[in-house]
């Protein structure tokens, strides 16, 4: 028979191995394998009560907590496919996901209940036993038209359930962050699932005796990815169920629990590092072994910090993406002298191409767009073929990123393809202009946009957030420009934005394409306020100030 071990496979083995020890575990409450397994399956069992089968969709949305690792065990023992939702969308958001993905159960963590209320008309595919809630506080009663994950658990059998999950069934629909445009659905496999489990494994050097801290979303694939890795291996997850990110809070639990792994974005680094001395100095983190950065470019003098004070951790930086799993990794030696890359190919990810728009492969130096081939690639995007067409070149798979690698094999990420700037017939990579302008040392962090432009076909502009007490204008940032980058590239206008109005995914990306709807929104009033007083007065001409807010 055809078979390949899955999650809840992984778990059911560790639960007959060391039955006792904490698998994972947030801040509330902790579960042994034993109890995980036991879990899991109950609910496999209680979510097939309700009438779903194999490969249907189940849509989940849940901050960070432990209940994620029942719930993706879960429906791997059922044959179910997880549906995760990003718990920052809005109501009509998460409809979308819903609806698109045709879900027949929605589980959903009781402080979000609200938030779906006004959309539960919307999902017609839903029936009433479908309506799935946990976390209610001891007493509380269960909402009206929700079932209690706990009471389900609790009614159903311990028996294996009679269902037989395949290596190329679906595992997972994880849709994307949706930076360029609606969100698509990438359909990850069992067999994908586990094998950048065991390629994380192997070139990261885990082992069961390791315990990983788990801070990014777990709705997203790379929590989703290394929990896998570390629940394969038996080793112990730890999952930040934080409402938003402390910096001192992570030191504590980093000590609190002897973390050895955590993977993070330079922002969690950056605010981390920033704290005094006089805190750093009271969290021991001497255990922490590895370290993962991703999601955004890092600095030298971000990294030179980090290497500074996790004194025994290896720093490691990775490109990847939901639909092809890991592509890249910077390797702890080549931290500093490769920096700016992405590194090389991770140890099972096959090998990369960089393309150029007629599919011939460009030479050492050059942008194209990069292609990889991976042992766990997706299966492609949710009835949207068109799109699934769009992301492979025979066994070759692309999300659109343009890199340039070297005579060494370095990869170095120059933009999104969907993002790249057309100004006056030259190609401007926002990822080119963002490094130079995020070189000045009043600049915390910077996103560089394309808007529409009468003559130029689409002008440079940019939005900055300026560090706290690091006064700046616009007129001497892009003096600061003219002499580091051509006159094509340089911004046409920065506005300087707060950074709690820098919109962003869950996982600290940036997200263009709703900052460059609100900047043409904003040229549209003011263009439309020029016209207006030009006809009420036609003596004076106004103009909107070019270092205006952009409002969230």
């Amino acid at each position: 028979m055809n078979h390949l071990l899955t999650v809840a496979d992984a778990v059911a083995t560790h639960a007959r191995l060391h039955p006792h020890k904490i698998g994972a575990r947030d801040s509330r409450r902790a579960l042994t394998f034993a109890q995980w397994h036991d879990r899991a399956t109950r609910l496999a069992n209680g979510l097939r009560a309700q009438g779903l089968d194999k490969g249907d969709r189940v849509a989940l949305l849940a901050y960070n907590c432990v209940e994620w690792m029942e719930l993706y065990t879960a429906l791997a023992r059922a044959g179910l496919v997880a549906v995760p939702i990003n718990f920052r969308l809005t109501a009509p958001e998460i409809a979308y996901i819903a609806s698109h993905s045709e879900a027949r159960a929605f589980i959903v963590q009781d402080e979000l209940v609200e938030r779906v209320a006004p959309i539960r008309a919307e999902l017609a595919a839903i029936d009433a036993g479908g309506w799935i809630h946990f976390g209610a506080a001891d007493g509380a009663q269960t909402p009206a038209g929700w079932q209690s994950y706990e009471a389900l658990i609790a009614a159903a059998s311990d028996l294996e359930p009679a269902v037989q999950v395949l290596p190329g069934d679906m595992s997972a629909l994880m849709y994307t962050s949706g930076t360029t445009g609606k969100p698509k659905g990438a359909m990850r496999s069992h067999e994908g699932s586990t094998l950048i489990a065991l390629a994380t494994a192997l070139e990261m050097r885990f082992t069961r005796d390791d315990t990983a801290l788990l801070v990014m979303p777990m709705c997203h694939a790379n929590s989703l990815y290394f929990s896998h890795t570390f629940t394969h291996l038996g080793a112990t997850c730890v999952i930040d169920d934080r409402r938003s990110f402390d910096p001192e809070a992570l030191l504590a639990t980093l000590a609190r629990e002897k973390v050895t792994f955590t993977s993070l974005v330079p922002t969690h680094y950056i605010m981390m590092l920033a704290l005094p001395p006089a805190v750093k100095a009271q969290y021991d983190v001497s255990a922490v072994e590895k370290l993962m950065i991703s999601s955004a470019p890092a600095r030298r003098d971000t990294k030179l910090a980090i290497l500074d004070f996790f004194r025994n951790g290896k720093l490691h930086e990775l490109y990847g993406s939901t639909e092809a799993g890991w592509v890249t990794l910077l390797r702890p030696e080549e931290q500093l002298e490769r920096l700016g890359t992405v590194g090389r190919e991770w140890a099972g990810s096959g090998a990369i191409r960089l393309l150029d728009a007629d599919g011939q492969e460009v030479p050492d130096g050059e942008v194209g767009e990069l292609f990889s081939r991976t042992a766990y690639v997706f299966d492609g995007y949710w009835k949207n073929p068109e799109k699934t067409a769009e992301a492979f070149r025979g066994e070759w798979c692309s999300v659109g990123d343009m890199a340039r690698r070297d005579a060494d094999g370095y990869i170095t990420l120059v933009d999104r393809k969907s993002n790249m700037i057309i100004s006056g017939g030259e190609n401007v990579y926002p990822s080119e202009v963002e490094s130079i302008l995020g070189a000045h040392p009043a600049i915390q962090d910077v996103a560089v946009i394309g808007v529409p432009h009468d003559k130029w076909g689409e002008a440079v502009e940019a939005v900055a957030v300026l560090h706290a007490g690091q006064p700046l204008d616009e007129r001497e940032l892009l003096d600061w420009c003219r002499s580091r980058m051509a006159g094509f590239k340089r911004p046409q206008a920065i506005r300087f934005v707060a950074d709690a109005d820098m919109p962003r995914t869950a996982t600290g990306k940036i997200l263009h394409r709703v900052l460059r709807d609100r900047l043409i929104s904003l040229a549209t009033q003011a263009t439309q306020s020029t016209q207006t007083t030009q006809t009420a007065q036609t003596t004076e001409v106004a103009r909107a100030p070019q270092t205006a807010r952009v409002e969230a």
